[in-house]
């Protein structure tokens, strides 16, 4: 039978959870708030007790024409003529419920790795539970938290099947439109998510599940619609980059720098040149007023503290949630486990715009165990050009965003359309600095122009790496130390020129083209 697995809600009778009210009252308001389907799943009641309370429960699901399923027990299911149950990996084999039940019993599978689902499909399962989203105390024998890159492994290996499928796992309604959002780069989407403790545990489970429902309807305040690759896809970017840098030294955006304090003054410097507002606060509470002003967020983790994550997560939930632009570049991610683990907490903790690095930190970021950094410096490179492009792609397509892999070649992705970037000048790399500063240029034009982020970022790129060009040509500019402030006064320049219409600083300037995979 079909089911709606649209709003899949879980049972916990915990008293932490459960908070001394009546299991059934509460999923009552949650059916009264729109939830479409309810797992009871109970592991600490004996038969008899389970088999009144699932009796109770499907008196009340069938006014709302919901169908109940039952955790595991197939005989409690039986028993009280559930519509079906949902089996984990160590619960009975599908092929003995499926002898047991009723020929129309729906069975939903729990599957946290492509194995699992793939076998789940081919044994004929209704749905999968895929999960653990995120790390979650109402299960804490979780085999593997999976997060958005599992679930949409999963997705795209069973991406041919009929099968429904719903994540469950630490979903609430800050997160919820962001999981559907990032599922649906697989080529089949998520069906649904399940809850538990963020509608059971709820003050107002009604007005929890309603939320949910209006959530899941719409999407997130910062997804955007993909621009598909034209034909000359490089010469028509190319054509709008004049156009883009003077929107941006129009628009005056500001920048909000959670950037490491080594490079916060030079950085400030360079915002301030291009026309743009930077602010330097590490405090994740001042996001929330931050963000009004519509510029961007930058979150560069050069400089970690004890605190700086829990920092970067408030402000960024604060930008995600208004749908401002939010620039991540994870400095130094492969370098150590404190760095590795920071980098996992922040990609599971909200969406980024784009996502700025070296080769060493966009693997790391991508989930590769293979790169290990020395310092923030990428390390000698593995990948040739054409590797390092797919690599740029994929996270982009992964993720829904738009990646920057930096080196002397910069390959730029959102997931179709990938750009290779080859100006710029060695003297970049030789001061401390210019690489944040990217995040931060980047961050600006993203604030400027939300329609084409590809776009946007790629203006940025292109007026950095010029002025780079031109301020190392000036004759005075005997090293990094000339260069710098010959640098900042040649993005002033490029600023100036492009609020006069002057466009002749990029005529025949972008060393640009775009890579075929």
């Amino acid at each position: 039978m079909p089911v709606d697995l649209s709003l899949y809600l879980v049972t916990d009778a915990t008293p932490a959870i459960l908070k001394g009210r009546d299991l059934c009252e509460v999923v009552e308001s949650a059916l009264e708030g729109g939830v479409t389907v309810v797992q009871y799943r109970d592991k600490f009641n004996d038969t008899g007790v389970q088999i009144e309370i699932a009796r109770k429960l499907h008196q009340i699901t069938k006014k709302f024409n919901v169908p109940l399923l039952i955790n595991d027990r197939v005989d409690v299911a039986l028993a009280i003529g559930a519509e079906g149950v949902h089996l984990g990996q160590d619960d009975m084999l599908f092929e003995q419920a499926k002898r047991l039940l009723p020929k129309d019993a729906i069975i939903g599978i729990s599957a946290s790795t492509i194995e699992e689902a793939q076998k789940a499909v081919a044994d004929g399962a209704d749905y999968l539970g895929i999960g653990t989203m995120f790390a979650t105390a109402t299960k804490t024998n979780t085999k593997n938290v999976i997060g958005t890159a599992g679930t949409q492994a999963i997705l795209d290996a069973i991406k041919d099947s009929g099968v429904g499928t719903v994540s469950i796992g630490g979903i609430n309604h800050s997160n919820v439109q962001r999981v559907i959002y990032q599922s649906q780069s697989a080529k089949k989407g998520l069906d649904g998510v399940a809850i538990v403790s963020a509608i059971i545990a709820a003050d107002d489970p009604k007005a929890s599940a309603e939320k949910f429902v209006e959530l899941i309807k719409n999407p997130p305040r910062f997804a955007l619609t993909s621009n598909s690759p034209r034909v000359n896809e490089a010469e028509a970017l190319l054509n709008d980059v004049p156009k883009i840098v003077r929107k941006m030294v129009e628009v005056h955006p500001l920048v909000h720098n959670m950037i490491n304090s080594v490079v916060m003054n030079f950085v400030a410097n360079v915002a301030l040149s291009i026309g743009a507002s930077p602010i330097m606060s590490p405090y994740g509470d001042e996001a929330t007023d931050l963000c009004n002003f519509d510029g961007s967020l930058l979150i560069n983790m050069g400089t970690l503290t004890s605190e700086s994550v829990s920092n970067y997560l408030k402000a960024m939930a604060a930008y995600n949630l208004r749908g401002n632009p939010v620039v991540y570049d994870p400095v130094g991610a492969a370098a150590t486990k404190i760095r590795r683990n920071a980098v996992n907490q922040l990609m599971a903790g909200g969406y980024f715009d784009l996502i700025k690095g070296n080769e060493g930190e966009i693997r790391q970021v991508w989930g590769s165990n293979a790169v290990q950094q020395r310092g923030v410096d990428s390390g000698p490179s593995t990948l040739d050009g054409n590797q390092k492009a797919t690599l740029a792609r994929d996270l982009a397509r992964r993720e829904r965003n738009i990646v920057l892999l930096t080196g002397a070649t910069d390959y730029l992705s959102d997931g179709e359309r990938v750009i290779a970037v080859k100006n710029g000048h060695p003297y970049l790399g030789q001061v401390t600095g210019t690489g944040c500063a990217i995040g931060t240029i980047s961050g600006c034009f993203l604030a400027a122009h939300r329609s084409d982020r590809l776009l946007a970022v790629l203006s940025g790129i292109l007026m950095y790496e010029i002025a780079a060009e031109n301020a190392a040509s000036k004759e005075y500019v005997r090293g990094p130390g000339s260069f710098v402030p010959a640098f900042l006064d040649e993005l002033y320049a490029i600023r100036t020129a492009a609020a006069k219409g002057d466009d002749s600083w990029f005529v025949g300037r972008a060393k640009v083209h775009e890579v075929k995979l």
